[in-house]
């Protein structure tokens, strides 16, 4: 199940800039008309509403599309939530509209709802009590708005929630308090500085994906989850990799670094997350292949391009011993560093499953 999750995200995208949610393929997704299956019985159908031959719900609330109790009023121009919206509905879709605020009632009676989708709107203000009783909300997307703080009281059951391209800059203690079913956090493209991260924001989370990229972290912050299994931090400003850096994230199969000012990483790092399969740290400033790469018995992706790399050492990737590494490497790039290829000794790639795993020069170019 939290592998599932991990995939939605991926397919669903991040970053600028803003790309529709198509809500249809997430209904898929997450097969989220199977979410309340065991709750219904044949008492209860008179309150669901009149349909038409289309299945459309006949009391929609105005310009919106209303169908398998998904409520759609994106693009509408929406200044406001709209009223009368169905009380059994599953998914609500208001991306792209002018809202401003979310009021107290806005979602009052809607304990069914496992989706709501407020991405790229106008919100900068969400009533302390606008999620209450959302026992069953799964999804909140609030990205690409104008909120300076993370939401109060958010609903203790979140599996994934989506708040980039806002204006937050700190993460408050109480932020996330409860929320230990939250496995995927995406809060890139804020201005959050590591002493905007006040201590103790993450206790007792079981996140598995976090992604702070895009803002103005000069380190690795020390008190994320320890349950983290993908980590992106890239396009920040963390100047160097310190040994106790990663020290608590020994869960970890992919760590984003790219597009950072990493200029070195310190010796012993490596030692600490040993399930790695994938390391970027491309577009950096390293001088040389960071140490302890060959002591990751399932690292098989490495990203070191557009650097600063003028060698490399022939046990810089692969152990001495043969049978101490346990998957192959199917990737690693060394194209834009100054190293010069034709003296890189043939074995210094024993440990790549074919030719094609390694990347030296710009193919690309003439």
């Amino acid at each position: 199940m939290r592998l599932f999750f991990l995939l939605a995200l991926l397919v669903l995208c991040h970053g600028k800039p803003y790309k529709r949610i198509n809500v249809m393929d997430l209904l898929k997704i997450h097969d989220i008309m199977q979410q309340d299956a065991g709750d219904d019985d044949d008492e209860d159908d008179d309150d669901d509403g009149d349909y038409d031959d289309n299945n459309f719900l006949l009391d929609c609330p105005f310009a919106c599309q209303c169908s398998l109790r998904v409520v759609q009023c994106s693009d509408l121009g929406l200044t406001s939530v709209p009223e009368n919206i169905p009380p059994d509905t599953l998914m609500i879709d208001l991306q792209n509209n002018d809202i401003t605020e979310i009021k107290e009632d806005d979602f009052k009676g809607m304990g069914n709802l496992y989706a709501l989708f407020l991405v790229n709107n106008q919100i900068s203000k969400i009533h302390p009590k606008a999620f209450s009783n959302m026992e069953k909300l799964k999804l909140l997307y609030l990205s690409y708005n104008l909120l300076t703080q993370i939401p109060v009281n958010l609903p203790k059951n979140i599996l994934e929630l989506r708040i980039h391209d806002n204006k937050i800059s700190r993460i408050q203690r109480e932020a996330f308090k409860g929320m230990q079913s939250l496995h995927v956090l995406e809060m890139s493209a804020n201005p959050i500085t590591n002493n905007g991260i006040e201590l103790g924001a993450f206790d007792s989370m079981s996140t598995l994906y976090l992604r702070i990229a895009e803002a103005k972290l000069s380190a690795i912050p020390k008190d994320l989850p320890s349950s983290l299994t993908e980590l992106h931090l890239d396009y920040n400003k963390i100047a160097k990799v310190e040994e106790e850096d990663l020290r608590r994230y020994k869960k970890l199969l992919r760590l984003g670094l790219g597009f950072n000012q990493i200029k070195s990483v310190e010796n012993g790092t490596m030692a600490n997350i040993p399930s790695i399969r994938e390391i970027h740290l491309d577009n950096n400033k390293l001088k040389k292949v960071p140490p302890g790469l060959n002591t990751l018995k399932y690292l098989q992706v490495v990203y070191l391009h557009a650097n600063s790399i003028n060698s490399v050492g022939v046990n810089d990737f692969c152990p001495i011993r043969s049978r101490v590494k346990k998957t192959l490497y199917s990737g690693i790039s060394l194209y834009a560093n100054p190293v010069k290829y034709w003296e890189i000794q043939p074995a210094t790639f024993r440990c790549v499953s074919g030719r094609r795993g390694v990347q030296l020069g710009n193919f690309g170019r003439k």
